[in-house]
């Protein structure tokens, strides 16, 4: 079931550069925005996105699409997709003055599942039912996995 293998890609890509900061320390923990600042004086993504994180979730979520016979390079496309729309996400919250790993509500899911589901629509024949759904499990599934992985002390913080 297409949805399933979807879900699963989503996860992976997101929970890639979670599992990495654990796994490879200071390793390539250098953050995408080099530490700029925007015009309003706040930083342009934050300290948490970081070069590893994008990478890994790129590498990772590959390597799952290509072993779910999903192919690589739409693997590569779909986890570099979810991190853009994490970076946006993490680009609106400095806007909105939200600190680094501060918690906000769908903001934090609908961009980095939205937009690889909607690039990918065409190639992969999704319906917009399809893409609702599947934005909307996620939603939930990845806050109530956050709590599973703060308990497993993974995450920092239980969302």
């Amino acid at each position: 079931m297409i949805e399933l293998k979807l879900l699963l890609l989503l996860t992976v890509a997101n929970g890639a550069p979670v599992i990495a900061r654990r796994l490879m320390g200071g390793v390539l923990a250098q953050p995408v925005d080099g530490g700029r600042l925007f015009p309003d004086g706040r930083r342009i993504f934050g300290r948490s996105k970081t070069w590893r994180g994008l990478i890994t979730a790129v590498v990772i979520t590959a390597l799952v699409a290509y072993l779910l016979q999903m192919g690589w390079v739409l693997g590569a496309a779909f986890g570099l997709l979810a991190m853009l729309g994490d970076l946006l996400s993490s680009f609106i919250k400095r806007r909105l003055g939200i600190p680094a790993s501060g918690m906000a509500l769908g903001l934090d899911q609908i961009p980095e599942s939205f937009l690889p589901l909607w690039a990918c629509k065409s190639v992969l024949d999704l319906s917009w039912p399809q893409i609702a759904a599947i934005v909307a499990v996620f939603l939930v599934g990845e806050l109530l996995l956050s709590r599973v992985l703060f308990k497993l002390h993974i995450r920092d913080r239980p969302y």
